[in-house]
C-alpha cells in the first residue's frame, strides 16, 4: 500500500546517522518486499534487530488438508467448532484451526481469550477479520485497536502479537502465500486510491506513535516455509532484547486497520457481479464484501444472483450478520462458511428467486474469498461440515446409498 507515513523520531536523511541520548547509534533496518523492488519501511531499533541467542522447533498447528473430493459444495458451521467450549486459553496464534488451504492461501478460524505469543508470518501477508469482540494488535511498528467489524492486515514477517483482555474475540484468518494489498484496478500508477474505489486512505488506519516495550530473553514464533504438513513449519526464536524496541519508522509498509463499514457498496439497475463487491486481493485470490446495501432499481430486475458456474474459481463465503436472501432455506446462518467450488454451478435456493422480486436493500455481511486454484479441507473444515448442504437445492440426497 504506497501511502506513506512517518511516526516516532527519525534521522532527516536515510540511512545516516541517528544517535541515542548517550551519543551511540541507533540500529536502522530496512523491512521491504520484492528484493529491494517493492514498498518498505525503515525502522530504528534500540538494540540489533538480528540478535537472537536461541532457536527451538515449534509445530503451528494441524496443517493437513484432504481434497474436497468427491466435489460437492459444502456448508461449514464455524460457530460449533468452538461454542460451549472453554476459550480463555486460547489465543489468535497457537490456536487457529485451519478450514480451507492450497499454495496460495489459508482460511483459518478461532474464539480467541486470551494474549498470543509475538509471532511472525514468513510465509505472506495475513488479513484478519474480527467477527466479534474486541483485541489490540502490537506490532513492531506501533500498536492499532481493532473491534467488530475491522480488518487488519499484517506485513509478512512482521512481529505483533494479540492482546486480549476481554474475550471471546471471533477472528477470521486469511493467510497468503504473497502480499494482500488493495486491487490494482482501484489504484491509480502511483498507488493512490482513485475516485471509483469504495474506500479511501483516510478509512485506513495505521499506527501513530511508536511501542516501545522492554524485556530480555523474549520469544518470537515465527511460521515458515519447510518440510511439513503443505510446507508449512515453526520455530521459536528467542532474542535477547523485546522486538518492540523501534523509536521511529517512516514508509510504505505497515499494518493497518479497515473497516468494513466504511465500504461504500457499488450498485447498479440491475444484479451487479461479485468483482465490484471486492476489497483486497492476493495472488490468485480475491476478497470481497457483501455489505448493506440498497438493489437493483429496474423495475424487474431479480437481486438475488444467477444461477453461475465458477469455471476459475472456488468461492468461499463467510456469513457474519443480517438475512441471506439467497441462501434461504439452505440452513445458512451466522457463522456457517458456503464452499461453492469450481465445476459446480450454483445460485439462490429455491423460491429464493422469485421472494426477491421487488426487495429495494439487503441487509446481509458476509466476507468472500474467491480463489483460483481448488481449496482443500482443513481438519476443521472437515469437522465443521453439515453434510447436507449438497441436496439444498434438490430436496434429496442419494449419496450414501
Amino acid at each position: 500500500m504506497a501511502y506513506y507515513r512517518q511516526v516516532g523520531s527519525i534521522p532527516r536523511t536515510r540511512h545516516t546517522a541517528h544517535r541515542k541520548d548517550d551519543g551511540s547509534l541507533y540500529y536502522e533496518e530496512l523491512m521491504g518486499e520484492e528484493g529491494f523492488s517493492s514498498d518498505s519501511s525503515l525502522l530504528y531499533h534500540k538494540g540489533v534487530p538480528s540478535a537472537m541467542v536461541n532457536a527451538r522447533e515449534w509445530v503451528p498447528g494441524d496443517q493437513n488438508t484432504v481434497p474436497n473430493q468427491p466435489l460437492m459444495p459444502r456448508h461449514l458451521k464455524l460457530h460449533e467448532l468452538f461454542e460451549g467450549k472453554p476459550t480463555a486459553d486460547t489465543d489468535a496464534v497457537t490456536g487457529r484451526r485451519l478450514i480451507l488451504g492450497n499454495s496460495d492461501v489459508r482460511i483459518s478460524y478461532s474464539w480467541v481469550g486470551t494474549t498470543s505469543p509475538l509471532y511472525r508470518n514468513a510465509i505472506g501477508d495475513e488479513c484478519v477479520y474480527v467477527e466479534s469482540g474486541s483485541a489490540v494488535v502490537e506490532t513492531v511498528l506501533g500498536a492499532l485497536e481493532v473491534s467488530t467489524g475491522d480488518y487488519i492486515i499484517i506485513p509478512r514477517a512482521m512481529t505483533h502479537r494479540w492482546v486480549v483482555e476481554n474475550g471471546p474475540v471471533q477472528l477470521y484468518f486469511i493467510e497468503a502465500n504473497s502480499h494482500i494489498g488493495p486491487p490494482r484496478n482501484y489504484l491509480s500508477r502511483f498507488g493512490q486510491l482513485l475516485e471509483h474505489a469504495p474506500y479511501c486512505e483516510r478509512d485506513l488506519h495505521g499506527p501513530t506513535e511508536p511501542l516501545l516495550r522492554e524485556g530480555t530473553d523474549v520469544d518470537v514464533y515465527i511460521k515458515h516455509r519447510g518440510d511439513g504438513p503443505n510446507g508449512i513449519v515453526g520455530t521459536i526464536h528467542t532474542v535477547p532484547t523485546h522486538p518492540f524496541d523501534v523509536v521511529g519508522w517512516d514508509g510504505c509498509l505497515y499494518p493497518y486497520v479497515f473497516n468494513i463499514n466504511d465500504y461504500m457498496p457499488i450498485t447498479g439497475k440491475v444484479h451487479q457481479p461479485p468483482p465490484v463487491h471486492q476489497v483486497f486481493e492476493g495472488h490468485n485470490f480475491v476478497v470481497c464484501n457483501f455489505v448493506p446495501r440498497k438493489v437493483d432499481y429496474h423495475p424487474e430486475s431479480i437481486p438475488v444472483p444467477y444461477y453461475h458456474s465458477n469455471v476459475d474459481s472456488d468461492e468461499i463465503m463467510f456469513y457474519v450478520d443480517g438475512d441471506y436472501e439467497a441462501r434461504k432455506g439452505s440452513g445458512i446462518g451466522k457463522g456457517s462458511i458456503s464452499i461453492h467450488p469450481g465445476g459446480h454451478s450454483h445460485g439462490p435456493q429455491p423460491g429464493a428467486v422469485e421472494a426477491s422480486i421487488g426487495a429495494e436493500s439487503f441487509d446481509e455481511l458476509a466476507v468472500m474469498v474467491d480463489t483460483f486454484a481448488p481449496l482443500n479441507l482443513g481438519e476443521a473444515g472437515a469437522a465443521a461440515d453439515d453434510g447436507r448442504y449438497a441436496s439444498s437445492w434438490s430436496g434429496r440426497w442419494e449419496g450414501d446409498k
